[in-house]
């Protein structure tokens, strides 16, 4: 999920116990995003010398920004603002990953915030002297328990939380900023015997298959000005989301199943574009569109 998310740009949320390894995978995120492209690099060094944070001896940022706010941001220094207004985190993130550990930890308000700029890709911060316009074109990558005591769900050990609890505290999320994460996925524990068995693929292997599918989106946006799937406006969906009658059976039978709404529709179309490219594929295929099904 974190493979196809880093390729097409996508955002993600991880819900899992306890010491399941949410945070440490979202961490080691930058080991696998794509290589920046020129234009890209010289977008985030300008935001990031806007915002005071260039370097001396680093004149242009080479590497996608990874920022990790604590929960205790307030709203204007997460979305830019202040009497001189200044990028925020979401700019600061822009083409790199915004990552919010501990999800529901968030003021409510200050989750809110964040819902028109993940539309958007941008930020207007107006004052009474001026009015100024940021990009913010991010992966957000959140992370949160399922429950207060953290084990709702878990094979390992009892939940202790009542129903009332439970709905109160994944309440502190709300729909329409959940509809704007088109990947959804639950993180299991890691047993014993995997850790000894298992030999996991390196970080540069994954990175590999995540660049070549990033070229393969660079090269068929290139006269629309964009860089990932992600990007994809309604307009553009129609144009290189294509997809055949069995995905749109499978669409239309997940849509009254789910009860999915217009904004996940397009999530799911992207999202199935990510995988058809990390697959070499230039048609949307009806298994990819099942995959991403499964993501939400």
């Amino acid at each position: 999920a974190l493979e196809i998310a880093a390729a097409g740009g996508h955002n993600c949320l991880l819900i899992g116990s306890p010491g399941s390894g949410k945070t440490m995978l979202a961490r080691r995120i930058p080991s696998i995003l794509p290589d920046l492209t020129f234009d890209e690099a010289l977008e985030i060094t300008k935001i990031h010398s806007i915002a005071g944070e260039l370097k001396h001896e680093e004149p242009i940022i080479v590497e996608r920004p990874f920022r990790s706010p604590h929960h205790t941001i307030s709203p204007i220094s997460l979305i830019g603002g202040g009497r001189n207004p200044k990028p925020g985190e979401i700019s600061l993130s822009h083409y790199g990953v915004l990552f919010l550990d501990e999800l529901t930890e968030f003021k409510r308000g200050t989750l809110e915030v964040l819902r028109g700029p993940l539309e958007d890709k941008n930020v207007t911060i107006s004052r009474i002297n001026a009015s100024l316009t940021y990009p913010c074109n991010f992966m957000l990558i959140a992370s949160m328990n399922p429950c207060p005591c953290g084990y709702y769900g878990s094979i390992n050990k009892e939940c202790t939380c009542t129903e009332e609890e439970i709905q109160k505290y994944m309440g502190k999320i709300s729909g329409p900023l959940l509809d704007r994460i088109d990947i959804q996925i639950e993180v299991m524990p890691v047993e014993y015997k995997k850790f000894k068995e298992d030999k996991p693929e390196l970080s540069e292997t994954i990175k590999n298959r995540i660049n070549n599918a990033r070229k393969r989106q660079i090269e068929r946006y290139k006269e629309e000005k964009i860089f990932s799937n992600s990007e994809l406006t309604p307009k553009l969906i129609e144009k290189y989301c294509i997809i055949d009658s069995k995905s749109k059976s499978i669409l239309e039978l997940a849509f009254d199943r789910l009860g999915l709404s217009a904004r996940a529709y397009t999530r799911i179309l992207k999202v199935a574009r990510t995988i058809a490219d990390l697959e070499n594929s230039d048609n949307i295929e009806s298994k990819h569109i099942a995959e991403a099904i499964q993501y939400r």
